[in-house]
């Protein structure tokens, strides 16, 4: 039997929307364990507040980064450093990143040579060089979708379930008495 990976999964939250962890989550659930979840931003911005209430229900550790520059990379910056330490730490077997900026190419190269996976998580805006790079890369926009499908077919489900229960005379019988 074929060990699980251990994953890191990094998110650049001022670049991908939170709308698609769940999805993303579930996928990586198909190639391991999530043991490592960062979740990268200026967390006094407004802009955030979607991801902010994503950490707990989904048990990501908000990394916080201020931004002493407005329009900078400081975010990005101190997500490579969290990756190289994860890296040399001996406590993952593959990463995941789920951003839509092309600025951690470089780091997804640096990650393969080690030879570990990286996981490619982002928008339909991610420029070409992030997503060839990743060993896979998934658009969460697929993931959104496949969500919010599976929801909509569970609730389907239910209610043919109610009907069908209340054509069920004697279970309709069996409760009124």
């Amino acid at each position: 039997m074929q060990e699980k990976k251990k994953i890191a999964l990094l998110i650049d939250c001022d670049n991908v929307s939170h709308t698609a962890i769940e999805g993303v989550l579930k996928e990586l659930a198909n190639h391991g364990t999530v043991n490592v979840r960062h979740a990268h931003g200026d967390w006094n911005s407004p802009s955030l507040s979607g991801w902010a209430e994503k950490l707990h229900p989904h048990a990501i550790r908000p990394m916080q980064q201020v931004a002493y520059t407005k329009g900078k990379n400081a975010t990005d910056s101190a997500m490579i450093i969290d990756a190289m330490d994860l890296l040399y730490s001996g406590n993952v077997d593959a990463f995941a990143l789920m951003t839509s900026d092309s600025d951690f190419t470089p780091l997804v190269l640096r990650i393969l040579e080690n030879g570990f996976p990286v996981y490619g998580f982002g928008e339909k805006k991610t420029p070409l060089p992030f997503v060839d790079s990743c060993s896979p890369f998934i658009y969460i926009e697929n993931l959104v979708a496949s969500v919010e499908d599976e929801e909509g077919k569970s609730s389907q489900l239910a209610q043919i379930s109610k009907s069908k229960l209340r054509q069920d005379t004697a279970l309709v019988r069996l409760l009124r008495t």
